[in-house]
């Protein structure tokens, strides 16, 4: 499953849930209200949590698959420092 229709879906329950909450609640209106902001509110909070572990995941295969693309090219051509001293030598 997409995680672009993951997230539409959370977000369109959530809509159908606070509606429904709203039209069959047996306390006051802004009693309502303040418990669909505090809910709306815990589920802000669990998106935000999930998208930071999301960038840190990201972030740590980036570094590693950097990390191993630098080393490949080390060991195929070589380290830099090496190859400058080669062709020094190589010159004279």
């Amino acid at each position: 499953m997409n995680s672009g229709k993951f997230l539409l879906g959370v977000l369109a329950g959530a809509a159908a849930g606070a509606l429904a909450g709203i039209l069959f609640a047996p306390e006051s209106g802004s009693k309502t209200r303040n418990k669909i902001l505090k809910r709306g509110e815990d589920y802000s909070d669990a998106l935000k949590k999930k998208l930071n572990d999301l960038h840190e995941a990201v972030t740590k295969k980036f570094k590693k698959v950097s990390e191993d693309v630098s080393d490949y090219s080390e060991k195929k051509l070589g380290k830099p420092e090496k190859a400058e001293k080669k062709t020094k030598t190589a010159k004279v």
